[in-house]
Protein backbone atom coordinates (compact mmCIF):
# COMPACT_ATOMS: atom_id res chain seq x y z
CA UNK A 1 0.00 0.00 0.00
CA UNK A 2 1.51 3.25 -1.16
CA UNK A 3 1.88 6.50 1.24
CA UNK A 4 -0.68 8.16 -0.64
CA UNK A 5 -3.35 5.58 0.58
CA UNK A 6 -2.07 5.32 4.05
CA UNK A 7 -2.52 9.02 4.30
CA UNK A 8 -6.17 8.82 3.21
CA UNK A 9 -6.75 6.16 5.88
CA UNK A 10 -5.29 7.47 8.54
CA UNK A 11 -7.60 10.91 7.81
CA UNK A 12 -10.78 8.11 7.37
CA UNK A 13 -8.97 6.75 11.09
CA UNK A 14 -9.28 10.29 12.88
CA UNK A 15 -12.47 11.78 11.71
CA UNK A 16 -13.71 8.22 12.75
CA UNK A 17 -12.16 8.46 15.99
CA UNK A 18 -14.01 12.43 16.54
CA UNK A 19 -17.10 10.75 16.07
CA UNK A 20 -17.18 7.97 18.13
CA UNK A 21 -15.32 9.91 21.36
CA UNK A 22 -17.91 12.18 20.51
CA UNK A 23 -20.78 9.50 20.52
CA UNK A 24 -18.93 8.39 23.52
CA UNK A 25 -19.45 11.42 25.56
CA UNK A 26 -23.45 12.10 24.54
CA UNK A 27 -23.85 8.60 26.16
CA UNK A 28 -21.86 9.61 29.83
CA UNK A 29 -23.98 12.68 29.25
CA UNK A 30 -27.50 10.86 28.82
CA UNK A 31 -26.25 8.60 31.43
CA UNK A 32 -25.43 11.28 33.85
CA UNK A 33 -29.01 12.82 33.86
CA UNK A 34 -30.46 9.46 33.70
CA UNK A 35 -33.59 8.52 36.19
CA UNK A 36 -32.63 5.22 36.53
CA UNK A 37 -29.75 6.79 38.99
CA UNK A 38 -32.97 8.54 40.98
CA UNK A 39 -34.60 5.51 41.13
CA UNK A 40 -31.83 3.62 42.22
CA UNK A 41 -31.07 5.89 44.92
CA UNK A 42 -34.78 5.53 46.87
CA UNK A 43 -35.53 3.55 49.62
CA UNK A 44 -38.80 2.16 48.64
CA UNK A 45 -39.96 0.84 44.81
CA UNK A 46 -43.72 0.63 46.72
CA UNK A 47 -44.90 3.88 44.44
CA UNK A 48 -42.95 2.56 41.00
CA UNK A 49 -44.88 0.21 38.72
CA UNK A 50 -42.68 -2.99 38.21
CA UNK A 51 -42.95 -2.09 33.76
CA UNK A 52 -41.15 1.34 34.73
CA UNK A 53 -38.47 0.21 36.81
CA UNK A 54 -38.04 -2.75 34.03
CA UNK A 55 -37.99 -0.39 31.44
CA UNK A 56 -35.47 1.86 33.09
CA UNK A 57 -33.21 -0.92 33.77
CA UNK A 58 -33.73 -1.89 30.16
CA UNK A 59 -32.26 1.63 29.00
CA UNK A 60 -29.29 1.51 31.60
CA UNK A 61 -27.86 -1.79 30.62
CA UNK A 62 -28.61 -0.85 26.37
CA UNK A 63 -26.34 2.45 26.91
CA UNK A 64 -24.05 0.47 28.63
CA UNK A 65 -23.84 -1.72 26.01
CA UNK A 66 -23.86 0.98 23.35
CA UNK A 67 -20.92 2.34 25.24
CA UNK A 68 -18.87 -0.84 25.70
CA UNK A 69 -19.52 -1.32 21.87
CA UNK A 70 -17.98 2.38 21.03
CA UNK A 71 -15.36 1.80 23.06
CA UNK A 72 -14.23 -1.30 21.10
CA UNK A 73 -14.70 0.21 18.65
CA UNK A 74 -12.52 2.89 19.26
CA UNK A 75 -9.66 0.42 20.05
CA UNK A 76 -9.54 -0.68 16.95
CA UNK A 77 -9.39 2.26 15.57
CA UNK A 78 -6.12 3.31 17.69
CA UNK A 79 -4.57 -0.05 16.87
CA UNK A 80 -5.67 0.33 12.61
CA UNK A 81 -3.71 4.57 13.42
CA UNK A 82 -0.59 1.88 15.50
CA UNK A 83 -0.58 -0.59 12.21
CA UNK A 84 -0.41 2.88 10.16
CA UNK A 85 2.99 3.89 11.84
CA UNK A 86 4.29 0.57 12.19
CA UNK A 87 4.00 -0.04 8.17
CA UNK A 88 1.22 -3.07 9.02
CA UNK A 89 -2.03 -1.39 7.97
CA UNK A 90 -4.48 -3.44 5.97
CA UNK A 91 -3.06 -6.86 7.45
CA UNK A 92 -5.15 -9.70 7.75
CA UNK A 93 -4.06 -10.32 12.32
CA UNK A 94 -5.56 -13.97 11.13
CA UNK A 95 -3.97 -15.52 8.34
CA UNK A 96 -1.42 -12.36 7.50
CA UNK A 97 -2.81 -12.01 4.09
CA UNK A 98 -4.03 -7.94 2.53
CA UNK A 99 -7.49 -6.89 3.67
CA UNK A 100 -8.96 -5.64 0.40
CA UNK A 101 -9.09 -1.91 -0.26
CA UNK A 102 -12.88 -1.90 -0.67
CA UNK A 103 -12.98 -3.53 3.11
CA UNK A 104 -10.49 -0.60 4.03
CA UNK A 105 -12.80 2.07 2.65
CA UNK A 106 -15.99 0.70 3.97
CA UNK A 107 -14.41 -0.39 7.28
CA UNK A 108 -11.05 1.50 7.80
CA UNK A 109 -10.47 -0.12 11.28
CA UNK A 110 -11.07 -4.02 9.69
CA UNK A 111 -8.64 -6.40 11.90
CA UNK A 112 -9.72 -9.39 9.24
CA UNK A 113 -9.80 -10.00 5.83
CA UNK A 114 -13.65 -10.88 4.98
CA UNK A 115 -12.96 -14.46 4.63
CA UNK A 116 -11.24 -14.85 8.51
CA UNK A 117 -13.75 -12.65 9.87
CA UNK A 118 -16.77 -14.93 8.24
CA UNK A 119 -15.12 -17.62 10.39
CA UNK A 120 -14.71 -15.79 13.29
CA UNK A 121 -18.38 -14.86 12.85
CA UNK A 122 -19.74 -18.12 12.76
CA UNK A 123 -17.43 -19.53 15.67
CA UNK A 124 -19.52 -19.50 18.98
CA UNK A 125 -17.11 -18.22 21.91
CA UNK A 126 -17.89 -19.29 25.54
CA UNK A 127 -15.88 -16.93 27.62
CA UNK A 128 -16.76 -18.17 31.20
CA UNK A 129 -15.08 -15.17 32.79
CA UNK A 130 -18.23 -13.07 31.43
CA UNK A 131 -20.85 -15.65 32.72
CA UNK A 132 -23.09 -14.03 35.31
CA UNK A 133 -21.97 -14.10 38.66
CA UNK A 134 -25.14 -15.88 39.71
CA UNK A 135 -24.62 -18.87 37.48
CA UNK A 136 -22.13 -19.99 40.48
CA UNK A 137 -24.17 -19.14 43.15
CA UNK A 138 -27.19 -20.85 42.00
CA UNK A 139 -25.87 -23.82 40.57
CA UNK A 140 -28.58 -26.62 41.39
CA UNK A 141 -31.76 -24.76 42.21
CA UNK A 142 -33.34 -27.70 44.23
CA UNK A 143 -29.68 -28.14 46.30
CA UNK A 144 -28.68 -31.65 46.19
CA UNK A 145 -30.30 -34.83 48.28
CA UNK A 146 -28.38 -37.88 49.39
CA UNK A 147 -29.20 -39.44 45.91
CA UNK A 148 -27.54 -37.18 43.84
CA UNK A 149 -23.89 -38.35 43.90
CA UNK A 150 -24.66 -42.10 44.18
CA UNK A 151 -23.26 -43.86 41.06
CA UNK A 152 -25.14 -46.68 41.90
CA UNK A 153 -28.95 -45.24 42.38
CA UNK A 154 -29.65 -43.94 38.83
CA UNK A 155 -33.11 -43.38 39.69
CA UNK A 156 -34.23 -42.45 42.82
CA UNK A 157 -35.39 -39.81 44.99
CA UNK A 158 -33.43 -36.97 44.45
CA UNK A 159 -33.70 -33.19 45.49
CA UNK A 160 -36.23 -32.32 42.59
CA UNK A 161 -38.77 -35.03 43.56
CA UNK A 162 -38.68 -33.92 47.51
CA UNK A 163 -39.32 -30.49 46.07
CA UNK A 164 -42.40 -31.59 43.55
CA UNK A 165 -43.64 -34.10 47.00
CA UNK A 166 -43.69 -30.59 49.28
CA UNK A 167 -45.32 -28.68 46.54
CA UNK A 168 -48.14 -31.51 45.73
CA UNK A 169 -49.51 -30.33 49.25
CA UNK A 170 -49.88 -26.44 48.08
CA UNK A 171 -52.34 -26.82 45.66
CA UNK A 172 -55.78 -26.34 46.26
CA UNK A 173 -58.29 -28.87 44.47
CA UNK A 174 -61.07 -27.40 41.39
CA UNK A 175 -59.68 -24.12 42.26
CA UNK A 176 -58.33 -21.73 39.20
CA UNK A 177 -57.80 -18.89 40.78
CA UNK A 178 -57.81 -18.11 44.08
CA UNK A 179 -58.22 -14.37 45.11
CA UNK A 180 -59.48 -13.25 48.65
CA UNK A 181 -61.09 -10.05 48.70
CA UNK A 182 -59.64 -8.49 52.14
CA UNK A 183 -61.48 -5.88 53.49
CA UNK A 184 -58.18 -4.40 55.64
CA UNK A 185 -56.59 -3.88 52.03
CA UNK A 186 -59.47 -1.89 50.57
CA UNK A 187 -59.27 1.69 51.44
CA UNK A 188 -62.85 2.90 52.43
CA UNK A 189 -62.90 5.85 49.71
CA UNK A 190 -62.74 3.10 47.06
CA UNK A 191 -65.30 0.98 48.49
CA UNK A 192 -67.66 4.25 47.60
CA UNK A 193 -69.66 3.48 44.46
CA UNK A 194 -70.81 6.19 41.76
CA UNK A 195 -74.55 6.13 42.79
CA UNK A 196 -72.98 7.25 46.79
CA UNK A 197 -71.12 9.81 45.11
CA UNK A 198 -73.89 11.26 42.94
CA UNK A 199 -76.33 11.11 46.10
CA UNK A 200 -74.03 13.66 47.77
CA UNK A 201 -73.60 16.10 45.42
CA UNK A 202 -76.17 19.04 45.65
CA UNK A 203 -78.44 19.33 43.06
Amino acid sequence: MDGRDLDRYRIKLNSEKERVLSLIKQLKENEAVDSYAEIASELSFYDNHPADLTTETFDFERGKALKGNEKEILRKIDDGIKAIDEGKYGVCKRCGGEISKERLDFLPYAEYCIKCQNVIGSIKEYRSNRRPVEESVIGNPFGYGYNDFNEYEKVGFDAEDSFQSVDYFNRINNVFDNYDDDDMYVDPVEKISNEQYKSQLPD
